[in-house]
């Protein structure tokens, strides 16, 4: 069968250096490719490469072929307006950013729709993605954030092309919604025989949904091969470290797996294995030259000179319940914090945000809030934290009201939620001095603060912008802590991160539990998260508690129908069936 597509010697350039260097990728008619890899990869580079759009100042080159079809990235004259849309389309993560907060949906799906019959062709492309005709009135920020993704669909399905080409199409959704969306992928991937690029930082999702896996690593392609053959025995230690820091649902690990160091910039590796300074296999061999792939089964192939080595890193459940964990029924712990009969309703709104939600929080206790997208959890903890005024009920914390200096707020984007004119050391002396802390003490006191959470006393001298994702996470940690805060309220602290960064926080607030006795109110999505999170779980939907109690026993046999129909959109391939 001529593959839909091939591409060969990918090289995406900056001004700053090499970015991809020589990937090559083929897709057949209706199959499924993953490209997975950490932030920095150069997954998402090579994605824009071939559709054209990588941004200004970058470049590619290399061949493109399109069902036998030759284009050269680096020839001025690409004929991409006949490309994109018609033979490749994308689809990007956030479908908020990607669709115009100006024009009505339906005029977005029908720019690449012949004027005759548009209005027809756009219903019908609302139906093939499940939503209703009248969708077609509304803009994009009076829909969920499901629906807006069904929307970016449409739009990306209008013209018809070959190959979609999705950029961690479900990061930003809830789990039951993101299997939704896949699965409405994959039945419009069957009926129109089109070939999916699943671009993901989650290897065990691409597992459960791709036919073929390729893993990227600092701008290289280090390892490629069937879906199963890779996840079961991968042959890069890279492959191996990524899948054993995605959190298991079924059981909780006494600490998560996580790979030391961070990605280096493609362009600053040299001729070397991009991967030698966080590997534990690492010979002379791998920092003298740059491995080539090289088959290790029949089509899996792997960069690596000791891929006989590699194994899948095993870590055992934890065996019995953690020392901080205290259940309220076993015993008289006292309540740190109490929600009471909370209610609250937005104006306009059809139905309760929250409905009589109670709560119960002891002191060293991490309790998790799971539930889908609107389902109440973070208007519940902005409540907790004085964000938002309920309309009945009551919060007590300790047997008396919230106070800046017992709760802070850890916020899902650290980027957003920090001051990018600040330096670190100046956010977080902000925050001693407005805790009561004299201007010297706070100066002082920061290097202490940054040692907590595991940073460098001269990151105080760094801003956001010169920060990874987690570096940022840690730091707005250390400033919810500078005031001396007993409870935690984070709210989707981890939901923006790489699992082997995502891994490494949750490392983190494990150890500040113990160390500081910390209490923890954590609202996720992410069922897998909670179990390695927290101690016990209140699961909520459409503004109740549904179900709640210890975290094992309502993630490994719920109750209530919602929480099971929650614990089946998991991705088979991270639960252990």
């Amino acid at each position: 069968m001529t593959p839909l597509l091939h591409a060969r010697d990918v090289r995406v350039t900056s001004a700053a250096g090499v970015l991809v260097s020589g990937a090559g990728l083929t897709v057949a008619p209706g199959e499924t490719v993953a490209v997975v890899g950490e932030s920095g990869s150069g997954k998402s580079m090579t994605a824009r490469a071939l559709t054209g759009l990588l941004p200004e100042g970058v470049r590619a080159t290399g061949r493109l072929e399109l069902s036998g079809q030759a284009y050269d990235l680096a020839a001025a004259r690409t004929p991409w307006q006949h490309i994109r849309g018609s033979r490749i389309a994308l689809l990007l993560q956030d479908p908020f950013t990607s669709l115009s907060p100006v024009h009505r949906c339906g005029e977005q799906i029908g720019w690449a729709l012949p004027r005759a019959g548009r209005a027809a062709g756009i219903a019908r492309l609302l139906d093939e993605v499940g939503l209703p005709a009248e969708v077609a009135g509304r803009y994009p920020f009076q829909l969920s954030g499901g629906m807006r993704q069904r929307v970016a669909i449409a739009a990306a399905l209008a013209a018809g092309p070959d190959l979609l080409i999705a950029d961690e199409p479900t990061t930003a959704l809830d789990v039951t919604t993101q299997h939704e969306v896949l699965e409405l992928v994959a039945g419009l991937q069957r009926a129109r025989h089109m070939g999916l690029i699943l671009i993901t930082h989650d290897l065990r999702l691409a597992r459960a949904r791709a036919d073929r896996i390729m893993v990227m690593y600092a701008g290289r392609l280090v390892e490629e091969g069937p879906a199963a053959q890779v996840m079961d025995h991968p042959a890069h230690p890279y492959t191996a470290r990524l899948a054993a820091c995605d959190p298991p649902v079924t059981h909780r690990l006494p600490a998560l797996p996580t790979i030391p160091g961070a990605v280096p910039r493609p362009y600053e590796v040299g001729g070397a294995c991009a991967f030698a300074d966080r590997c534990e296999l690492a010979v002379e061999a791998c920092r003298t030259a740059e491995p080539a792939l090289a088959e290790v089964a029949r089509g899996h192939r792997a960069a690596c000179v000791r891929p006989s080595d590699v194994r899948p890193v095993a870590v055992p459940p934890l065996a019995v319940p953690p020392a901080a964990a205290v259940a309220p029924e076993a015993g008289p712990a006292p309540a740190l914090l109490t929600v009471r009969g909370l209610t609250k309703r937005f104006p306009g709104a059809s139905a309760q945000a929250l409905d009589a939600v109670d709560l119960r929080i002891a002191a060293g206790e991490a309790v998790a809030v799971v539930g889908e997208s609107g389902s109440g959890k973070t208007t519940l903890a902005r409540c907790v934290v004085g964000l938002e005024r309920p309309d009945g009920g009551s919060v007590e914390f300790g047997g008396g009201a919230t106070g800046p200096r017992r709760v802070q707020y850890v916020f899902q984007d650290p980027y957003s939620a920090l001051n990018p004119g600040l330096t670190v050391g100046a956010s977080l002396a902000e925050a001693l001095k407005a805790a009561g802390r004299p201007r010297s003490e706070a100066r002082s006191d920061v290097p202490g603060l940054l040692d907590l959470v595991g940073l460098p006393a001269a990151y105080a001298r760094r801003r956001p912008a010169a920060l990874s994702g987690g570096e940022r996470q840690r730091v707005a940690i250390a400033r919810a802590l500078a005031p001396g805060a007993e409870l935690l309220v984070c709210d989707e602290p981890v939901s923006a991160l790489d699992v082997s960064v995502q891994a490494q926080v949750l490392n983190l607030l494990s150890d500040l539990r113990r160390e500081l006795g910390l209490t923890l109110l954590f609202i996720t999505h992410d069922l897998a998260v909670a179990r390695q999170v927290a101690d016990r779980v209140y699961v909520m939907r459409r503004g109740r508690v549904v179900e709640t109690g210890p975290v094992g026993g309502v993630l490994g046999a719920p109750a209530h129908e919602y929480t099971q129909r929650l614990l089946a959109s998991v991705p088979a391939a991270t639960r252990a069936e």
